[in-house]
């Protein structure tokens, strides 16, 4: 079967280093709880089950550090087995609750299965260890596993501090040979955030391709032959894919994609907001703030205040119709883009992030298991693929060096630059050039003096991490945004006045190094 054009679907994991010890349940730690529940969980339940048919699919998963991180964490994911506990505990009491309105009740007892579900998923069969069963996939060679800058910072935005980039890369690097026991081929810059240069510092850690949204190709000098639709090799070395922008809104828009269809779960009505505070006091925070808990019990309905109810069975009918639809659009565009490339087959990449299936769209791992499963059955040649295997396949290319991008709002930095979280930036900079300083002046240190400047590198990339910023600007979240940036340049500065001073404080070192416990391999010197 000749191949008429390639799909390569990319999900970014990644959530923020969010561990607070010092609390026994904090608000924002429910990203992570809410994210494996929702989307990674029911995403490897997926990938596992095409497997086990035999289904022949490719997908690209990129595992963030800070995710990985988490994930290994125990306090974190026996906390994460304490909050199944009690979300179990509120299905059960939901579905008492419920038993005289039959389709409320209905949904309660499917929220009861899939929290038990979850629990018995990974608390009992797999230990808690997530990180193994996304390896076994990889393993058996339908996923590929990418890496992200270490804590996610926007990479443009250091772009005058080089060892600040190479420092967030090579700590991906090393983390992912860490915890999946090989090194990343690709990496995917955060926010999809390119500047030039870039790809010689990522060629120098060994990696082969990156990814740049669709302007940062179509820009790029040379102007590429094939659009976006083929990559680039960059002077340096690695490879640069462009995002296909058809395919982004017919699954990323809430208004004009699928996830906004009227049949889908309404993620915006949450029993958290709406039942008696008294019934829900257990299961929300400690302080008795409302917050999600995950029964939600309406679909889309409309652009209306009166929701119906939400109809699984009917969503998930929804999700394989709109995957035959994708598919067939997919079939369509190959086909046009190959005449119109002169017979050359297209790849068409795909980025998502991976908490869009199944945390925002209820329904995407489903409908991801439906595209591949129609990918597999047809009789034409349009493949899933990942970038590196089409770069065995393919390795000439042409040469070129894409433009200043990104995929945020209007294309460049205005997301994480702007008069929201502009203030952050003279204190990155002040810190970055204090770090590299230091590195460069303490070629060989040891003891409390070691520990003290690994402890800054690890503060350091904690405030650069690209969430902060980001929130700062949405406006969600605010205030703990802002206070984690200055917890960790705070928390720098102080270690700098100690180590100048020559009166590190132990205690309060020691504090830090188990609050902030990622990168336990962190070497100070890579600043040099």
């Amino acid at each position: 079967m000749s191949v008429e054009g390639y799909l390569s679907i990319l999900l970014h994991a990644h959530l923020p280093f969010v561990r607070h010890p010092e609390h026994e349940r904090f608000l924002e730690e429910d990203w992570l709880y809410e994210a494996i529940t929702e989307s990674y969980l029911p995403l490897l339940a997926m990938m596992e089950t095409l497997a086990r048919d035999e289904v022949p699919f490719r997908l690209t998963l990129v595992l963030t550090p800070t995710l990985l991180s988490m994930w290994a964490d125990s306090l974190l994911m026996e906390r994460y087995a304490r909050h199944l506990g009690r979300m179990i505990d509120l299905a059960r009491l939901e579905v008492e609750r419920t038993r005289d309105r039959e389709e409320f009740h209905t949904l309660a007892q499917f929220y009861l299965n899939r929290f038990l579900w979850a629990k018995r998923t990974l608390c009992e069969q797999r230990q808690g260890d997530l990180i193994g069963a996304f390896r076994d996939l990889e393993d058996r060679g339908n996923l590929e596993i990418l890496t992200c800058a270490a804590t996610h910072a926007y990479l443009p935005l250091l772009a005058p501090f080089p060892e600040a980039i190479s420092a967030q890369v090579e700590i991906a690097v090393q983390e992912h040979l860490r915890f999946l026991g090989r090194k990343p081929r690709g990496i995917w810059l955060p926010e999809c955030g390119y500047s030039w240069g870039v790809e010689k510092i990522l060629a120098r850690h060994g990696l082969s391709y990156f990814f740049v949204d669709t302007h940062g190709l179509m820009l790029a000098d040379p102007q590429p032959i094939y659009g976006p639709y083929a990559p680039m090799l960059t002077a340096a070395g690695p490879a640069v894919f462009g995002r296909d922008r058809w395919t982004t809104r017919q699954v990323w828009s809430s208004q004009d994609g699928y996830p906004g269809d009227s049949e889908y779960r309404e993620y915006y009505r949450d029993i958290g907001y709406e039942l008696d505070l008294e019934y829900l006091r257990p299961f929300i925070q400690p302080t008795g703030d409302r917050k999600n808990t995950g029964f939600k019990y309406f679909r889309i309905t409309g652009q209306t205040d009166r929701k119906e109810v939400y109809r699984p069975e009917r969503a998930v009918g929804k999700a394989r119709q709109h995957a035959e639809h994708f598919v067939a659009e997919r079939v369509f565009q190959c086909q046009t883009l190959q005449q119109a490339l002169g017979g050359k087959a297209p790849i068409i990449v795909c980025p998502y992030d991976a908490e869009l299936f199944g945390h925002w769209w209820f329904e995407g791992p489903w409908f991801l298991e439906f595209v591949f499963r129609k990918l597999a059955a047809l009789s034409i040649g349009v493949q899933s693929i990942t970038p590196a295997e089409y770069l065995s396949a393919h390795p000439t290319h042409q040469v070129g060096t894409p433009a200043p991008s990104s995929w945020g709002q209007l294309g460049y930095s205005q997301m994480w630059l702007n008069e929201t979280n502009d203030w952050i930036y003279p204190h990155l900079h002040w810190s970055t050039g204090r770090m590299i300083e230091l590195a460069r002046a303490h070629p060989e240190a040891s003891g409390l003096t070691r520990r003290c400047l690994d402890q800054m590198a690890r503060e350091l990339m904690l405030a650069q991490s690209s969430d902060w910023a980001f929130i700062m600007k949405s406006g969600t979240m605010v205030d703990y945004a802002v206070r984690r940036t200055r917890e960790h340049l705070v928390a720098f500065r102080a270690l700098h006045q100690e180590l100048l001073s020559d009166q590190i404080s132990e205690t309060e070192l020691a504090r830090l190094e188990q609050a902030h416990n990622l990168f336990p391999t962190l070497d100070y010197r890579i600043y040099r």
